[in-house]
């Protein structure tokens, strides 16, 4: 969704489109293969190209990321609850196994997650926004500007909050 907002408000974006659209993400995934290579030590060369460009780096990757640039990175935030069921459904779809227990992969990925960030907080080379995945589902526009202020680019905060989608949010925790 966050790549998508930003495409909308005219910011450009990388991506290869090797990853298409499915039920588990209608939108597509806006990734780039290339990205997926940062923690087997791959080429590095695109990140020259990406200057002033979105890029999808996933947390498990942010932490390979070379301090030889200078990063704004929106930080998208999910409740956990929510990560395992979409997750799940996504496995359960594709017919494969789901591995780690449901409470056994929250607590992993709430270690991941503070280990992520302050590996972010003690990079100089890193410019952080944390966002709220419902926040942004539920007021789109104040979100946008923030997003907005924080990479100081004209984009479009009109266009970036038609962009999100409550219908998409299937996977809610429970009220």
């Amino acid at each position: 969704m966050t790549m998508r907002m930003l495409e909308a408000g005219g910011m450009p974006v990388v991506t290869d489109g090797v990853r298409v659209a499915d039920d588990s993400n209608p939108n597509g995934y806006y990734e780039l293969e290339q990205v997926k290579t940062l923690s087997t030590g791959g080429d590095t060369a695109w990140l020259a190209r990406a200057r002033g460009q979105a890029v999808k780096v996933i947390s498990f990757l942010l932490t390979y990321l070379p301090e030889s640039y200078d990063y704004q990175v929106i930080f998208m935030r999910r409740d956990l609850n929510e990560i395992v069921a979409s997750q799940n459904k996504m496995l359960d779809a594709r017919g494969e196994s789901r591995g780690a227990a449901d409470e056994r992969m929250k607590a992993n990925y709430v270690q991941h997650l503070e280990q992520v960030e302050r590996f972010l907080a003690r990079r100089s080379c890193f410019t952080t926004l944390t966002m709220n995945y419902a926040d942004v589902l539920a007021s789109p526009r104040e979100q946008a500007a923030r997003i907005k202020s924080f990479l100081g680019a004209p984009i479009d905060v009109a266009r970036m909050a038609a962009v999100a989608e409550p219908s998409l949010y299937r996977n809610r925790r429970p009220v």
